[in-house]
């Protein structure tokens, strides 16, 4: 029973929610987008695939260029409700270096000037730079600052198809999936450096300047000994013997080599004890702040409007495809699943890998062969060689 009234109520959600917007980069994309970066953006699906056509998108063209495209659509505001931000993307071209996210932003902008500069609400999606820096960007606009999760969330890193999903909701908490698998969830608040600290360090008090803060302390009693500091940290080896050949005249005077004393004992330093005066770990009284001011609607956008990629990419061929805003997670992932050919995907490219390692195979033995052939004929041209000198040998000695 309590199955089917998830079901029931899962249902009804996707019955009452509302899309804002949904591309799938069918043939008539470019008389919704418009590309104004140096990189050149062309409609296809990568070199695998599902579906030759479904699977179609923006793809990268040019290594190492700036791709800034973008696209508007009805204006709308999240206030009072959930956003649902989503897209695939697919780096085919194994990127080392190089955006994979959007940007969402308000109404109002000139697509043919879109660039790096642009205003937007939210910037989401995976971003890979080397070896160390793989993660999925979450960044919130807030009061005219962009604003980063301090969170870190890892990002897929394999060449196929991915569909990275953000929730912005009107409690002001967020969720991150991953092909519709959560990765990350938490609080706006908590999360990101939106708000002023609640608290602060109360500016007129400040640690007593006879605090005592030494935990340990040298021991008073420890005195050095006397003499100490005249032993030697090395001393002549007592077991040497001056070389019977040693001839003081020519070499000198003999000295016997120098080693380690054992009864050297380092630099003196006093044992150490309790501090019978520490008082502790001196806490700096909080106050309230007074620049501190809630906000219950850090999530909320007064404007969506338009959509857009601003990239560098090093190495280009990525996908990007089946955008989607909404305010249903429900709906939004029930559309992923419905454009996803991930597994035939998968399956193509498992099967271009094999054939690439055959090919790689094929091209090695070729290589081992040609090579065993050259060097077979660098052995009958030396016995060839031989042979002309054994014979040119054997006629000097009939003329003579």
């Amino acid at each position: 029973m309590m199955k089917a009234t998830k079901l029931a109520l899962a249902s009804l959600a996707a019955a009452n929610a509302e899309v804002f917007y949904k591309e799938t980069f069918d043939a008539s994309y470019e008389d919704r987008w418009v590309s104004s970066g140096d990189g050149k953006f062309v409609h296809s699906a990568g070199e695998f695939y599902g579906d030759a056509e479904a699977d179609k998108g923006l793809q990268t063209s040019q290594d190492a260029r700036f791709y800034h495209i973008a696209s508007t659509f009805d204006e709308f505001s999240n206030k009072g409700k959930d956003v649902v931000m989503s897209f695939s993307v697919k780096h085919g071209q194994k990127i080392d270096c190089g955006g994979g996210y959007l940007k969402f932003m308000p109404s109002g902008l000139d697509t043919s000037k879109f660039n790096g500069d642009s205003e937007y609400n939210v910037m989401f999606g995976p971003d890979i730079c080397g070896s160390s820096s793989k993660k999925v960007h979450v960044i919130l606009n807030y009061k005219g600052k962009n604003v980063l999760i301090n969170k870190n969330i890892p990002c897929e890193t394999d060449e196929l198809t991915h569909f990275y999903t953000l929730v912005l909701k009107s409690d002001n908490t967020y969720e991150v999936h991953i092909d519709g698998t959560k990765k990350e969830s938490g609080s706006l608040k908590e999360d990101f450096d939106f708000l002023e600290a609640k608290e602060i360090n109360d500016p007129a008090l400040s640690k007593p300047e006879d605090w005592v803060d030494e935990a340990m302390i040298d021991d008073p009693e420890d005195v050095k000994p006397e003499g100490y500091d005249d032993i030697p940290a090395q001393i002549a080896d007592p077991e040497a013997e001056k070389p019977d050949d040693w001839d003081d005249e020519d070499d000198g005077e003999w000295e016997a080599p120098q080693i380690d004393n054992p009864e050297y004992k380092g630099e003196f330093h006093p044992k150490r004890i309790d501090n019978p005066e520490y008082k502790g770990v001196w806490v700096h009284p909080m106050i309230a702040n007074p620049d501190y001011v809630d906000d219950n609607e850090i999530y909320s956008f007064d404007s969506f409007g338009a959509v857009g990629v601003d990239i560098w990419q090093v190495k280009s061929g990525s996908v990007f495809d089946n955008i989607m805003l909404s305010d249903s997670l429900e709906e939004v992932l029930a559309f992923n699943t419905e454009v996803s050919n991930q597994e035939a995907e998968k399956t193509m490219k498992s099967a271009a890998d094999e054939v690439k390692k055959a090919k790689s195979e094929e091209d090695r033995k070729a290589a081992e062969e040609a090579r065993a052939a050259e060097e077979e004929d660098d052995d009958d041209d030396e016995d060839d060689e031989d042979e002309d000198v054994d014979e040119a040998l054997k006629a000097a000695k009939e003329e003579l």
